[in-house]
């Protein structure tokens, strides 16, 4: 198309998607027919996944296609997202497929081998990470950004191996120059399941052969040789699955619900959110859309509410967002009912949908070890703060 950079107005961008995605899927229909093997296209966006009754048929679409011998191939629809629906990159949008396929790899490709504590490109002694068992702890150099013609960085993958390892997903970062170091990747990691001490520590069973090697002896041939330099992220051993993994990481969060310890614990409880537990919202959000849920430091002193000025987040509280919740209440109407019992709503609504502000099957909760900024969580949409009442003593972060 002539055009020798990748172009900022939006329009372009798409029409420019929309020619492109032809060439691609041709390109790969013509690499795949050499091996006599069929492909599927499906393109995504972040809407498509919102509904949750979308989101199953999505999955179920990867299922049966895979259960035809199909690849499917996946790719945002760049031709109708705008900002508010995109995933934003294609890491992002690998891992929560690879979650919705309960796959066992997601290789992330790029330019460089694997993970280094230090930048390869500028300091020669830079070590690699070969084994990462903790995203949130891990200490290494993302510097590295993404190319002129695509999308995301380093620091992307590690917000997509987050998301995957999550999901019960081991994620590998590994150079896309080589694609064939794959297949000796992965029959390392099955060589490693396979022999968790040393080569006769026990006799490998049916379950533990690799399919893509032949025999037992070839596993073990692999795995005399240095695998391919790469990065290998462990799943977590307790992952999340289908409803709660949608709940988190499917749905853009369209506001805050303050929530207080003991709204916290008994929804950790398996309780569902009553407004006595709320201290305060944050944003505009109407029923059944989601909210992220934050704890705050709960001393019930009262405190005078902000003006009607108040445009920022409030300066003295200690805040922890803890998970994510679709909400039964809009946020005005949460605002009236927040620290009130449940049976007080009729009486200052006029009506009471539901004594929860949320059921407990519509909230899904982040593991103690990934709360804080490292939590791999989806983009939230821009919001306005419109946070009142009593706001507890602490510092947000």
């Amino acid at each position: 198309m002539d055009v020798e950079k990748k172009p900022k107005h939006l329009p372009m961008i798409q029409a420019l998607a929309a020619v492109g995605q032809c060439r691609l899927m041709t390109l790969w229909d013509s690499l795949f027919g050499h091996l006599r093997q069929p492909i599927a296209q499906i393109l995504l966006t972040r809407n498509d996944i919102a509904d949750r009754t979308q989101y199953q048929n999505a999955q179920n679409t990867f299922v049966e296609l895979l259960n035809m011998g199909v690849i499917p191939i996946v790719n945002e629809n760049d031709t109708l997202a705008v900002s508010e629906i995109r995933f934003g990159d294609n890491d992002t949008l690998s891992a929560i497929t690879a979650a919705m396929v309960q796959a066992d790899y997601l290789f992330l490709m790029t330019d460089v081998d694997c993970l280094y504590d230090k930048n390869p490109r500028t300091c020669p002694n830079a070590m690699p990470i070969e084994v990462v068992e903790d995203v949130a702890s891990l200490e290494a150099d993302v510097s590295s950004a993404g190319s002129s013609l695509g999308t995301g960085g380093m620091s992307t993958k590690l917000v997509a191996a987050r998301l995957a390892t999550s999901a019960g997903v081991t994620t590998v970062i590994a150079r896309s120059s080589n694609p064939g170091n794959i297949v000796n990747i992965v029959r390392y990691c099955q060589w490693l399941r396979a022999t968790p001490t040393d080569a006769s520590s026990r006799p490998l069973t049916p379950a533990d052969e690799d399919p893509l090697s032949k025999s037992t002896a070839s596993l073990q041939l692999d795995a005399l040789s240095k695998p391919p330099l790469h990065t290998r992220f462990l799943p977590d051993p307790e992952p999340i699955r289908d409803r709660s993994f949608w709940l988190l990481h499917g749905l853009a969060a369209h506001g805050t619900v303050f929530i207080d310890e003991g709204a916290h614990r008994a929804l950790v409880s398996k309780a569902g959110l009553l407004p006595v537990g709320i201290v305060g919202v944050e944003g505009h959000f109407a029923q059944q859309e989601a909210v992220s849920l934050v704890v705050v430091a709960t001393k019930r002193h009262p405190i005078p509410a902000p003006p009607p000025s108040f445009n920022e987040p409030p300066d003295n509280i200690a805040s922890t967002e803890v998970g994510r919740a679709l909400v039964n209440y809009s946020a005005a109407e949460i605002v009236r009912i927040k620290g009130l019992q449940s049976t007080q709503i009729q009486g200052v609504l006029g009506y009471a949908d539901s004594e929860y502000v949320a059921l407990r099957e519509n909230v899904s909760l982040v593991r103690r070890g990934e709360r804080g900024n490292n939590r791999p969580v989806t983009p939230s949409v821009p919001r306005t703060v419109s946070y009142e009442g009593d706001v507890p003593n602490g510092q947000m972060r």
